[in-house]
């Protein structure tokens, strides 16, 4: 047997995961990430893989995040026709992300043909709607710790990785004529303490191990957010608004987990907190239908009733006529578009009003 395994992606950069474990003829891609950030990575997006999407034979994708799975309606609009394999939770993220990703892909070629920046008479999305509309219907669903037979020779398995929900560590078992070898992908992996989260698995041994290290070298302390968060709300809340660009997939839930805790202490006035980004609301309805995959003894914590879901634009500008005492949480977290840019623009002149990076925020953002 010969297994040979290739990078794609995710090194060197942060972004555009893929790895290729060629197994004999068998052609697994593990995760299908798009490239993000600066231009002269993004454009790496357009770049054909060194093998036919229609020769690769499965994915499996350790979690939702695009840098992570937003290649994949690309790959099927090229010809991949495989099996899509993922947790449950995973599925029901890709269907947000990727149509979300869909409609900003078009968004982009028509903005870009409108202002005639493309050397190409007619620019294309990367993919559009369609494309994920075939891609969904690819993608098979699997359960945690249970372990699933690909070939005679390979077998995968699931385990929390506590990164996001439906985030995995990816076990693949390649099984040979005398002996077999665990090869074992962390995927991206959450916190020993996270607040809302459980923590990552432990994998007790691995014959090879493709560890993410985005923070590798150096140190991210967070174990003073809470005690931060209080601090800046308290020193701004009455004077202004507070805005906070936030990521829609985890960093919104621990966010609204954090202002609950604070506000049902008695540490933080009773201010309304206004969630404006429709996608954001979709993934937190999420953690009430997994309610499995968190710590959240409260399963109506995202209910509280001073918590405000903004989901019509109109109700959005209505924000604008807020003085002070309030908070809104809105996206994209790295200010690169979505309504944030909105309450940035109309507030922005406004000395009281505060804006708070609640995560990381590219080179060259608005």
């Amino acid at each position: 047997m010969e297994v040979r395994l290739k990078f794609l992606g995710g090194a060197q950069s942060v972004t555009g995961s893929k790895y290729l474990l060629e197994i004999d003829n068998y052609n697994l891609l593990i995760d299908c990430g798009l490239f993000q950030g600066l231009k002269q990575l993004r454009s790496r997006n357009w770049e054909d893989l060194p093998i036919p999407a229609d020769e690769i034979d499965a994915i499996i994708l350790t979690h939702a995040h695009l840098d992570h799975s937003g290649y994949v309606p690309r790959l099927v609009k090229q010809g991949f026709s495989g099996k899509i394999h993922c947790t449950e939770s995973t599925a029901d993220l890709l269907e947000i992300l990727w149509k979300d990703s869909a409609k900003l892909q078009e968004e982009e070629a028509e903005f870009i043909k409108k202002k005639g920046y493309s050397k190409h008479k007619n620019p294309l999305a990367l993919y559009n709607q369609k494309d994920v509309e075939a891609s969904l219907p690819l993608v098979k669903t699997e359960k945690f710790n249970q372990s699933i037979e690909l070939t005679d020779a390979i077998r995968i398995k699931f385990y929390p990785a506590g990164h996001i929900l439906g985030a995995s560590i990816v076990e693949i078992i390649v099984k040979g004529d005398s002996q077999e070898k665990k090869i074992v992908f962390s995927g991206d992996l959450g916190r020993e303490s996270d607040p809302v989260l459980f923590p990552p698995t432990v994998i007790n041994s691995a014959d090879i191990l493709l560890l993410e290290s985005t923070y590798g070298n150096r140190s991210n302390d967070v174990t003073t957010i809470r005690e931060e968060l209080k601090t800046q709300i308290l020193e701004n809340i009455d004077e202004g608004i507070i805005m906070i660009p936030a990521f829609t997939v985890g960093r919104t839930q621990n966010l609204l987990f954090y202002l609950n805790d604070l506000i049902q202490s008695g540490e933080l006035p009773k201010v309304p907190v206004y969630l404006d980004s429709p996608m954001a609301i979709s993934v937190t309805a999420l953690y009430e239908k997994h309610d499995a995959e968190h710590r959240l003894s409260d399963k109506n914590i995202f209910n509280a009733d001073n918590f405000h879901y903004i989901k019509e634009q109109t109700h959005s500008k209505a924000l604008d006529a807020l003085k002070k005492r309030a908070i809104i949480i809105s996206a994209s977290g790295m200010l690169t578009g979505g309504r944030i840019l909105n309450h940035l623009f109309h507030r922005g002149p406004n000395k009281n009003d505060t804006v708070f990076a609640y995560g990381v925020i590219n080179h060259k953002t608005r």
